[in-house]
């Protein structure tokens, strides 16, 4: 269990970090109307920033919730908390998941490769959500709670396309003696959404199935 909270904070603190960046360039560029020729991945947020913020400020919110959420002694200590927080993270997560496709389809950076990959990732997340949903409206909190952690485990799935993302920036420069004129070639970006979040739907059913007594 100190392994798991270990690499989950690992990942939404790359998550946070990324997000500070993208306010830090894009923030000054929004307001002063300008879009900078030199950045070609800051275009799309630049452009489409009502888009682009809809899925990446709700989705901060969820991820910084959602671990509070999981935790079984936060939600036996303050149930009534846990309750009226799951109703504001859920909305945000649904907002977050249903503009991650408004943006993220037509606006993929990775192209093809990265937009299916949004809309079957995009769309399982959205599911599981609802499923969990449905759930504990029939009062049946093992599987609601079972599939907030499906939800979960592709969600922080962000912090690892970074991680491959950076992998595979540094294989590039190192074989081109870094001379690339791009950050990361858009094609081996829309492979580190697939490898992160093949990843981290794999590890959220065999986390589901190796601790069965935790998910109750």
């Amino acid at each position: 269990m100190r392994r798991t909270a270990v690499a989950i904070g690992v990942l939404i603190t790359i998550v946070m970090a990324s997000t500070a960046v993208r306010f830090a360039v894009d923030g000054p560029n929004i307001l002063a109307g300008t879009t900078p020729r030199d950045d070609v991945f800051a275009q799309r947020y630049i452009a489409h920033p009502w888009l682009a913020y809809l899925h990446i400020a709700p989705g901060v919110v969820y991820l910084l919730g959602a671990p509070l959420q999981l935790s079984r002694r936060f939600r036996t200590r303050h149930y009534d908390v846990h309750r009226r927080l799951g109703r504001v993270l859920l909305v945000c997560a649904l907002v977050s998941g249903l503009f991650a496709l408004l943006f993220g389809v037509p606006y993929a950076w990775g192209g093809a490769s990265e937009a299916i990959a949004t809309v079957v990732f995009g769309c399982w997340f959205l599911a599981c959500l609802v499923l969990a949903f449905r759930a504990i409206r029939r009062d049946d909190v093992r599987q609601h709670r079972r599939w907030m952690i499906r939800a979960f485990a592709v969600a922080v799935g962000i912090g690892t396309i970074r991680i491959w993302a950076a992998i595979f920036e540094s294989v590039e420069q190192a074989v081109s003696g870094g001379t690339t004129s791009e950050a990361l070639d858009p094609t081996m970006f829309g492979i580190a959404f697939w490898l992160a979040f093949t990843m981290h739907v794999a590890v959220g059913e065999w986390w589901l199935r190796r601790t069965p007594a935790l998910t109750g």
